[in-house]
């Protein structure tokens, strides 16, 4: 059990109102899966979304619930909580209304990550950070998470310089209408969301294309992660690759360390690591999987190897279910250490 979420099994739990903005999207529908999956203490669920889906039903702990159009009265009513997953235009209309009637927002679009006032959080990485919220939190990018995840016990023991990141990216990252190209593609169809198939094929093109060269979703990677680590030292440069695949982020990272490390020390560090799992036997074809990864809430890290081409540099692979921890779950963890830290 990650231990972040250890308070929920002892005692009795005080009860939330809980907002869900953004339902019956592929990510809202997780959340809602992962409250009842994690047992949130949910009160009064209140699933809202625009108007084009309001009034559809959506399930939470064996009940229906008709959804709700998002308005600016919305949060008139008493609620605790609001998890947001319904972009950024969405989120940067109505997260601060909601965190103005004292709503304390979880918001896993792009709009709110590199504001220095909005704490950017992994549990498992910086909690710390959620004492200074002003009622909106974001969730990082999904590449990021995973990554932060796999990189803190490193960064700990030994201190990062310099970080390649390698993406492989799951076409549910890119939502419905991603999902959708891969299987009418699979089938022969042609694409209608991506600019090319992405069926047997892959798209280095995640996000819009910057004057620079790199793609938005690169430099997510790189602010995201100093602003998480809190280290804006670190040399970090990234490739993003959609790849045909439905869920489950896969990435190589390559780290140079400050400190010399002995490889089977690092590996260790896995073995201790809340919310990542150690898959690395190679000899026996063990080594993080994204068939293994989906459907599950953690961090999968292997094929750990010493980089001979730099002084104190390692390999590593990581593997993360991108819609669970890479959105849902990640979020849900946050209102959690909320709890647990007597914040909420």
């Amino acid at each position: 059990m990650n231990p972040v979420l250890k308070s929920r099994t002892g005692g009795k739990m005080k009860r939330y109102n809980v907002a869900v903005v953004g339902a019956t999207g592929m990510v809202g529908q997780k959340m809602l899966q992962v409250l009842e999956e994690m047992k949130f203490p949910v009160d009064n669920l209140y699933p809202m979304a625009s108007a084009r889906s309001a009034g559809k039903t959506v399930q939470f702990d064996g009940k229906d619930y008709t959804v709700e159009e998002l308005t600016e009265h919305s949060f008139d009513k008493p609620i605790d909580i609001a998890l947001f997953s319904a972009g950024a235009g969405t989120s940067k209309k109505f997260a601060p209304i909601a965190a103005e009637h004292g709503v304390i927002v979880i918001d896993n679009s792009s709009c709110w990550r590199m504001d220095e006032n909005v704490p950017l959080v992994v549990p498992e990485v910086n909690p710390e950070d959620l004492k200074d919220h002003k009622n909106i939190i974001a969730n990082p990018n999904c590449s990021t998470i995973q990554a932060v995840a796999a990189l803190k016990p490193i960064y700990d023991n030994y201190g990062i310089g310099r970080i390649i990141y390698s993406t492989y990216q799951a076409v549910s990252g890119s939502g419905v209408k991603g999902y959708k190209d891969l299987e009418e593609g699979s089938k022969g169809e042609d694409n209608h969301f991506y600019p090319h198939q992405i069926a047997y094929n892959c798209l280095p093109h995640i996000d819009d294309f910057l004057d620079s060269g790199y793609t938005k979703e690169e430099m997510k990677m790189v602010n995201e992660t100093r602003k998480i680590l809190h280290d804006d030292s670190i040399g970090i440069t990234a490739t993003t690759v959609r790849v045909p695949v439905y869920y489950g982020h896969s990435e190589s990272i390559n780290v140079e360390t400050k400190k010399p490390f002995e490889i089977e020390d690092v590996k260790d560090l896995f073995n201790h690591t809340p919310g990542c799992v150690l898959r690395d036997d190679p000899k026996n074809n063990v080594y993080p999987l994204a068939r293994d990864a989906e459907g599950t809430n953690d961090v999968y890290v292997g094929r750990i190897r010493r980089d001979d081409s730099a002084e104190n540099a390692l390999n590593l692979w990581c593997v993360a279910d991108n819609i669970r921890k890479g959105a849902a779950a990640n979020a849900v963890q946050i209102a959690f250490s909320l709890i647990d830290q007597g914040i909420l």
